[in-house]
This record gives C-alpha cells, sequence and structure tokens, in this order.
C-alpha cells in the first residue's frame, strides 16, 4: 500500500508542478553557476548508494569548502537564488524522481552520505538498512532548521557528531520500529503542517513515545 501510494503522489505531483519545476530549471540554468540539478551519493535500502537528486543552490566546489556536507545558516556557499530554494525547501522537489523510481518513500529516515550514516551507532544503521530512506521522515521534519543549530557553533561538524546525529539516529530508529501505513500518512499530513508555519514540536504531541529532546534542540522545536 504505501508504495502504491509512493507512485500515485510522486507522479501525479510531478506532473502537476511540472510548469513550477520547469520555471525553476530555467531560472537555475540563468543564474549563479548555471546549474539546474546536484546529485549525490547517498545511502539507501540494504545499505545501497542512490543518486539523490536536488536542485542546485550551492557553488559547484561546495562539498570541499568550509563545513563540506554540512550547511549552516547564512551559508556563503548558496547561491542567492538557493536561498530561496532551500528556505522554502522547493530545492527537494526533485526527490519525487527519486520516489517514483523508488530509490525512496515520501515518508521515511533522511538519506545521508556514507560519512554521516557512518557517524550512527550499529543499531541505528542496521534498522535504516532495512527502510527505505524518505522525502520527509520524523528526522527531516524535527531538524528542519538545522541551520539554525550549527549557525553559531565553532565546529559545526563536532557539534553534528556529538549532539545531533545521535538523537536523530534514535528519532530515525524510533520510526523504523513504528513504520505502518497510519502514521506514513500521519507523518505527510505533519510534513504540510510544518511547512505551513507550525514547529516541530507537533511531533511530540502526536507521538507521545518519541525520544525527548535535548534542552539545547527545543528553540529549533518548539
Amino acid at each position: 500500500m504505501i508504495r502504491l501510494c509512493d507512485i500515485l503522489f510522486s507522479g501525479l505531483t510531478l506532473i502537476f508542478l511540472s510548469p513550477f519545476l520547469l520555471l525553476i530549471c530555467l531560472v537555475l540554468r540563468f543564474t549563479g553557476e548555471r546549474e539546474v540539478f546536484y546529485f549525490q551519493e547517498r545511502v539507501g535500502l540494504n545499505g545501497e548508494s542512490f543518486r539523490l537528486l536536488k536542485f542546485a543552490t550551492m557553488l559547484k566546489n561546495s562539498p570541499n569548502i568550509g563545513t563540506q556536507s554540512l550547511t549552516v545558516k547564512d551559508d556563503l556557499r548558496v547561491l542567492p537564488f538557493g536561498k530561496i530554494l532551500r528556505k522554502t525547501k522547493i530545492n527537494e522537489l526533485p526527490q519525487l524522481i527519486n520516489v517514483f523510481k523508488s530509490d525512496m518513500s515520501l515518508i521515511g529516515p533522511r538519506p545521508l552520505t556514507r560519512q554521516h550514516f557512518n557517524l550512527y551507532r550499529s543499531e541505528v544503521r542496521f534498522g535504516l538498512q532495512k527502510t527505505k530512506p524518505g522525502l520527509s521522515g520524523i528526522g527531516s521534519i524535527a531538524f528542519r532548521d538545522e541551520e539554525l543549530l550549527l549557525a553559531d557553533k565553532t565546529s559545526a561538524s563536532l557539534f553534528y557528531e556529538m549532539k545531533i546525529a545521535p538523537f536523530k539516529g534514535d528519532l530515525e530508529l524510533w520510526f523504523t520500529k513504528n513504520r505502518t501505513f497510519s502514521n506514513y500518512l500521519k507523518l505527510i499530513l505533519v510534513t504540510v503542517a510544518v511547512i505551513i508555519g507550525m514547529k516541530p514540536r507537533i511531533l511530540w504531541l502526536i507521538y507521545n513515545d518519541l525520544p525527548e529532546p535535548p534542552s539545547e534542540f527545543k528553540k529549533i522545536l518548539y
């Protein structure tokens, strides 16, 4: 049932949004570095790699500059039009193609680079490998404003490794153990609610058995 919904929703949404997506492609083609799409290897089902698709929002050499694969608030590597796409999460829409192709699901753990995937403890990695990554999900919703957490840190990479990764891993592991069609539908609705302005704390109002967030994260969650 989940796979059928993935196909129907991603396919119909791509058709419905095609004029808008084409307009984004044209703007990207004639601004910034003239790149339209950004491809990156991410860890998927069974630990196999797949090519994640996004609209290009950063300098082409950004993975080798500054905080590398981490993006912080007011990151100088982000292009002007890219800031708009990232703020609205429009840059993620091409991943509907990944969903349609079955690389991803609409709802699941956030697909990570191999480097960040390996920061999770073995129990979390084992659980994630049994579940398709998602366009949205518990981790994506809770850390929608992750860049704000990293903005004022002396070492963004160290803070991510020591603070964010352990808690995000706990959230994603919770989902792998509670992956039902009911939660799939609920999290689609929660995603929409957060996009239009609700805070991620709605997750803890719906699911009272979610891992409790550390105090330093509550400023972006609540």
